[in-house]
């Protein structure tokens, strides 16, 4: 029996989705409903892709008992409340990332579904290509030997596209593709918390973050480089570097379809499109829905390809490296003004309150001498 899926969204990564869902047997999976807030753009949306319903709310979707997994392709401002929404409903949901704004949503979100008992994944789809998997594998049986350092890169011209630029669509390069520069270094180490983050970036006047550069330290003296930028072009590859060789995920490293092991080249090819997509190598996307399919199958309420827990923990690191970019507080300006110089930090507050009310924070601190 068919895996039948709602969509919530009519936007661009909604079409790439149901795109790369024609790439799959039919028998497997079925898109049975698009909802958006405007019933004509979901018609619109439903008679090109051939979808049998289309409502104008989420609620109705919501409501539809019918559908088996919800498919969260709307903005990540909404990813929370929308989220919530379909979980308290009992859907099972594959929410796009980010998962949310900070942790704190992302825990509620995964504390709704395991009351509900139902499905939840963040749809990182990276960790769902073959070249991943080929990683993984690789890693598993030691192939480099001790992994030692791990690099990636992401840099895309965005600097044009409102939602990448406005804080109020949620905008900046950590949250738009920084995602994917982290979360491989938590695949490659296998969901382990870093030892210490240390990150230093740039604002755009909007007051979300331009580019950026991570390090991470972890345990058995091992580390991690990650740089994005919105505003040029990056190799945007990876590499994993160990003892005894090396991994190297070619371009674009989040969608990847060329995999060099100590200079062997491999290509794993994607299925071609039947409609123009609006973002590289979109018929990928057929692998994180096929990951749903099986692990509903088997009755699992998360995905071993991308558990939740490593979820919480990327949105915890984005959460910190936010908390040492964008801003500082103490109670008193000059002791913010002082520690934001030294530590090169773009704003200051001499409230706490101030920054309580910025909305690019996840989580802060509540002593200066904690920060």
């Amino acid at each position: 029996m068919a895996t039948r899926w709602g969509l919530c969204g009519a936007g661009k990564i909604s079409h790439d989705f149901s795109v790369a869902m024609k790439t799959l047997p039919p028998g497997d999976h079925q898109i049975a409903v698009i909802a958006s807030r405007s019933l004509e753009r979901a018609k619109e949306f439903a008679k090109k892709h051939g979808i049998p319903k289309a409502y104008g709310s989420y609620e109705e979707l919501a409501n539809d008992p019918d559908i088996d997994i919800v498919y969260v392709g709307v903005l990540h401002t909404e990813h929370w409340q929308v989220g919530l929404l379909f979980l308290k409903a009992g859907k099972n949901v594959l929410c796009e990332k980010p998962f949310a704004m900070n942790s704190r949503q992302v825990k509620d979100l995964v504390t709704m579904a395991k009351k509900n008992n139902v499905f939840l994944m963040e749809a990182i789809w990276s960790r769902c290509f073959p070249v991943h998997a080929e990683v993984r594998r690789l890693l598993a049986e030691e192939a480099v030997g001790e992994v030692k350092l791990v690099k990636a890169y992401f840099g895309s011209p965005q600097l044009h596209i409102p939602r990448s630029v406005e804080k109020e669509l949620g905008g900046g390069a950590l949250l738009d593709i920084g995602v994917y520069c982290l979360q491989f270094v938590l695949m490659v180490f296998n969901g382990e918390r870093p030892e210490s983050i240390q990150a230093t970036g740039v604002l755009l006047d909007s007051g979300v973050d331009e580019s950026m550069v991570v390090v991470m330290k972890f345990s058995r003296k091992r580390m991690a480089f990650c740089t994005f930028s919105i505003a040029v072009q990056l190799p945007n590859d990876a590499v994993i570097s160990g003892t005894k060789g090396s991994i190297k995920v070619l371009g674009p490293m989040h969608c990847p379809t060329t995999l060099v092991v100590n200079d062997k080249v491999t290509e794993y090819p994607l299925p071609e499109p039947c409609l123009p997509l609006n973002f590289t190598n979109s018929t990928g996307l057929c692998y994180e829905a096929e990951e749903v399919r099986q692990s509903l199958l088997n009755g699992l309420k998360e995905s071993p390809m991308m558990p939740l827990a490593d979820s919480v923990l990327l949105t915890e690191i984005m959460d910190e490296i936010r908390n040492q970019v964008v801003a500082v507080a103490a109670r008193k300006l000059e002791d913010a003004q002082e520690f934001a110089k030294k530590h090169n930090i773009p704003r200051a507050y001499g409230s706490y309150e101030e920054l309580a009310r910025d909305p690019n924070i996840g989580q802060f601190v509540s002593e200066l001498g904690q920060i």
